[in-house]
């Protein structure tokens, strides 16, 4: 899947779309597990439906942040929200993180205390059609993250994920504890929590490299600079730079062109270096090109005085 760059009213109508549906469905889990977990004596179910539950909290968590980091520049904010977005990224991170220790804790308690019960076959059937809605959601929410380059939808796709797991492990635990293995309930869950703990962590260290300015793809940032030295008139490249700024990204580049040039020509060869990259690089908010005049010699070329930078 392919990162695309849309607007922010487009951008806004598929995260609308996408948490809408997840939010309904999430709702309708909750109650249909916590009756069946009150209903047939099984305490998986019924913290399954509360995972579920938290799973509504963190939905809207997610259209909250992107509402916001959809907001244009202001005083204030002279380079816009963007960062909101990574702000509610790691907040849900932190969360998922927490629904993972705590699906861990309760299950080593259950383990340690031997609490087991055994839950209405009915219950299994429950988990099973969680599991293939949970999966449903991941799905559709991971791939409207992958298109929006968001670390936050990414976060509560995680989180239905997750939730599909700790479905899973209530399943085993179920189908175990009716065939007289009551303990494989909780030691699934222990199993599920450290997964989730280590996407939880995983997904944390994304948004923090975002907040921190993390630099955009090298490979791609390279590759672009060999087109951009392909471009007539630009003689060299003496900095190119570019960091993240929550979904979206700035790009800093610096080059040398012919001293002798009028500032006319010098500035529409700035323009179509800043237009390849945009064309190259998506999500990227802003380009700032800056012009530095540069000597010829019989062998080589030289930066002016003023060029801080060795040509390359």
């Amino acid at each position: 899947m392919h990162i695309i760059d849309i607007n922010n009213g487009d951008r806004m109508k598929l995260v609308d779309k996408v948490i809408r549906t997840t939010i309904i469905l999430n709702v309708l889990l909750t109650m249909i597990k916590i009756g069946a977990g009150y209903f047939g004596n099984s305490s998986a179910i019924i913290a399954d439906g509360l995972h579920s539950a938290s799973d509504i909290a963190t939905s809207v968590g997610v259209v909250l942040g992107m509402l916001f980091a959809s907001k244009p520049k202001d005083e204030q904010h002279q380079y816009g929200h963007e960062k909101a977005e990574s702000i509610a990224g790691f907040i849900l991170a932190a969360i998922l993180i927490l629904t993972g220790i705590n699906i861990g804790y309760q299950s080593l308690k259950t383990i340690f205390m031997q609490t087991y019960q055994i839950p209405q076959s009915y219950t299994a059937i429950v988990a099973l059609i969680s599991i293939v809605i949970k999966e449903y959601q991941f799905r559709i929410t991971a791939q409207a993250a992958k298109e929006l380059n968001s670390n936050a939808m990414m976060g509560d796709a995680w989180h239905h994920r997750s939730d599909a797991f700790s479905s899973i492990a209530a399943l085993v635990g179920i189908i175990g504890a009716r065939l007289g293995y009551a303990f494989l309930d909780p030691l699934a869950g222990t199993v599920v929590s450290v997964i989730v703990v280590k996407i939880g962590f995983k997904l944390l260290l994304a948004t923090v490299d975002e907040l921190m300015d993390g630099a955009i793809d090298i490979e791609q940032m390279k590759s672009v600079a060999e087109e951009i030295k392909m471009i007539q008139g630009v003689k060299s490249i003496t900095e190119f730079r570019g960091r993240k700024h929550g979904s979206k990204g700035y790009i800093d580049i610096k080059i040398c062109v012919d001293a002798r040039i009028t500032v006319h020509k010098g500035h529409t060869i700035g323009e179509k270096v800043e237009q390849l990259i945009l064309d190259r690089i998506v999500n990227i908010k802003d380009v700032v090109v800056h012009i530095d005049p540069c000597h010829e010699n019989k062998d080589n070329i030289k930066c002016a005085s003023n060029c801080k930078d060795s040509c390359h």
